[in-house]
């Protein structure tokens, strides 16, 4: 606070006086505004007084080259894509953790990106626990299986065989005690006979004969039983037993080698996480920006996630480029493939390259909410011989020449000046301050952004007025008829009726003049109003009559004749309507125009349905754009 100053002992003529210095502010600006607005009307005194004197320009005949001038986007013809072929784990995908820069220049089997495996090397170990204990279990159901065959075969060649035999063992003692017994009981009859045996033990010989033959015939009997039922009972069972066993081996063993394929491809996946380039070329990241506003959707960058088969970078020959550019769809019509071209890219410090047009899609660009409804066609452009510093994404200007004139008259757009679907120019007969003017009508032939050549009407060396809209006073111009532009619908009517219209030939530009305001302004349509081929026009404000585009395509034309024209010629049973069959008696012009008169879609069109669809047409037409 040492430093600090009191308030009272600021001297008070060292105070700022904030009102003064705001009112000298106000009366400088004052000032100035006033010389502003006076040297204004000074100028326009001055310019109301003397006029503006005609700009002269010397017709000469010189090279013309016809463009069509457009921007457009360095490209490879031949790309590489490398993709993600790493399995998402996940929605999110999978993180890069480091990616090679771009614009680098790589050889076949350079590494390109590593993308994050830790996910999947805690996976390899997990499923390595389950490929171990589906190996067991396979092995447990192989052990089963080998018991289940080897017990089939114990029984046949061992338990069986060993049964079988102790019954015939027994059948035979069994035999031998029944042979026995019946030769006691002969014996012992023969004693009773004699009276030497008793009744009581003859009947107990006889008793032993019948145990010895039931003995017998039981032993027989289980052998049939053991040989007949009871070995094919107990192969049923191991039969069973086996194809149990083998089943189960089948299913662990399939069970065991999906585990087995899981971890292979596993592991495949890890080695896929580090990705490198299958060709040569030239590192170009697969960032994606929305096409709304362009902001970036995907940047290729470490930390990025990445999904499945998405492009991570792209490996564009270098020795293969091109240039793609959106071609209005007023001049679509104008290039053809094979056409010149000159490539402008400002990257190269505005070096200038050859190319020609290899392709033009038959199909407009997709447009998006927020652009022009004006369609747009790509068209690729070869670059011949590019040079190492060509880069995909360079922005680059094409010349396409439609035409090309070693030498011909030509004149600037700015001296045209139109009159009734005429072209005139302001030729100068002589100078000085008595400098006279003619009037010529001249045809015209290509145009460019500048300059626009001249079929008949003018030779090299005259003058010309480049100025003619500000000297209309100085124009001679003829009586000529009122020549509408129109639409096609109904050119052919017109003309059947001896009117003289003005339609541009489909795939030909607006002629300079014709287009918006004044020569060369360039706004509106070929005589439709709308934008125009070729764009806006070198003149700006200036030379040329106002715009052919005026009040539309219903200018000057008269409905009823039309109608009445159309009555005449095809009512043929002068009903006063059109049937079906008339309307297809017409030409296709014709019949389009009048299809669209039958609005109740009762197959019959009359002189008031037809009419009105004449009016709605005209007062909808596609004039009316230029100013």
């Amino acid at each position: 606070m040492a430093n600090s100053v009191p308030r009272n002992s600021v001297p008070r003529n060292s105070v700022p006086r904030k009102g003064v210095s705001g009112l000298l502010i106000v009366a400088l600006f004052a000032v100035t505004a006033g010389l502003a607005i006076g040297g204004y009307y000074l100028l326009a005194a001055s310019a109301s007084e003397g006029g503006e004197e005609p700009l002269i320009h010397v017709v000469k005949s010189e090279p013309f080259d016809h463009i069509v001038l457009e921007q457009g986007e360095v490209a490879s013809s031949s790309n590489v894509d490398v993709d993600c072929e790493v399995k998402s784990r996940n929605s999110a995908g999978t993180s890069i953790l480091w990616v090679i820069e771009e614009g680098a220049i790589v050889k076949k089997g350079d590494k390109l990106v590593d993308l994050d495996a830790s996910a999947l090397e805690n996976e390899v170990k997990q499923q390595r626990v389950i490929v171990n204990s589906s190996l067991a279990l396979k092995i447990s159901a192989q052990s089963t299986f080998e018991q289940a065959v080897v017990a089939q075969e114990e029984y046949e060649e061992g338990t069986f065989v060993q049964e079988e035999r102790e019954f015939i063992n027994l059948i035979l003692e069994a035999r031998e005690t029944l042979e026995r017994t019946q030769a006691n009981l002969v014996f012992s009859e023969k004693l009773q006979s004699r009276g030497f045996q008793s009744e009581l033990a003859l009947a107990a010989d006889e008793f032993a004969v019948l145990k010895a033959k039931n003995q017998f015939e039981l032993q027989e009997s289980k052998l049939k039983t053991l040989q007949k039922i009871t070995k094919r009972k107990m192969l049923i069972g191991f039969v069973a037993d086996i194809e149990t066993a083998r089943a189960r081996v089948e299913s662990e063993t399939q069970s065991h080698d999906e585990e087995v394929d899981k971890l292979a491809e596993i592991e495949e996946q890890i080695d896929k996480c580090t990705i490198f380039a299958p060709e040569d070329g030239i590192v170009v990241h697969g960032n994606k920006y929305s096409s709304r506003g362009g902001n970036a959707e995907f940047v290729v960058e470490a930390g990025a996630n990445v999904r499945e088969r998405q492009t991570i970078v792209k490996l564009p020959d270098p020795t293969k480029m091109q240039v793609q550019a959106k071609i209005n769809e007023a001049r679509v019509p104008l290039v053809v493939i094979g056409m010149p071209v000159a490539i402008t890219i400002g990257a190269l410090q505005n070096q200038t390259l050859k190319g020609r047009v290899i392709k033009v899609n038959k199909y407009a660009e997709p447009s998006s909410w927020f652009s022009s409804s004006v369609k747009e066609y790509a068209t690729f452009i070869e670059i011949i011989d590019p040079p190492e510093e060509v880069r995909t994404g360079m922005t680059s200007e094409v010349r396409i020449f439609v035409e090309q004139i070693e030498s011909v008259v030509q004149i600037p757009v700015q001296a045209l000046y139109e009159f009734k679907g005429h072209m005139f120019v302001l030729v100068q007969k002589s100078e000085g301050e008595t400098a006279t003017y003619d009037s010529r009508e001249i045809k015209i032939g290509s145009s460019n952004d500048k300059m626009v050549t001249i079929e008949d009407g003018l030779a090299e060396g005259e003058h010309v007025v480049l100025n003619p809209r500000a000297h209309v006073d100085k124009f001679d111009l003829p009586d000529l008829p009122d020549m509408p532009r129109v639409n096609d619908d109904v050119a052919d009517a017109l003309r059947e009726m001896g009117k003289d219209v003005i339609r541009p030939a489909k795939g030909e530009p607006a002629a300079p003049g014709a287009e918006g305001e004044g020569a060369g302004a360039g706004r509106g349509g070929a005589g439709a109003g709308g934008p125009g081929a070729g764009g806006r026009g070198a003149g700006g404000r200036g030379a040329g009559g106002p715009g052919a585009g005026g009040a539309g395509a219903g200018a000057g034309i008269k409905p009823d004749e039309i109608v009445q024209k159309t009555f005449d010629e095809f009512d043929t049973d002068k009903d006063g309507s059109l049937s079906t069959d008339e309307i297809n008696a017409m030409p296709d012009f014709r019949k389009a125009g009048a299809l669209r008169g039958d609005a109740d879609s009762d197959g019959i069109v009359t002189k008031a349905e037809l009419m009105k669809a004449i009016q709605q047409r005209q007062g909808g037409g596609g004039g009316g754009g230029g100013r």
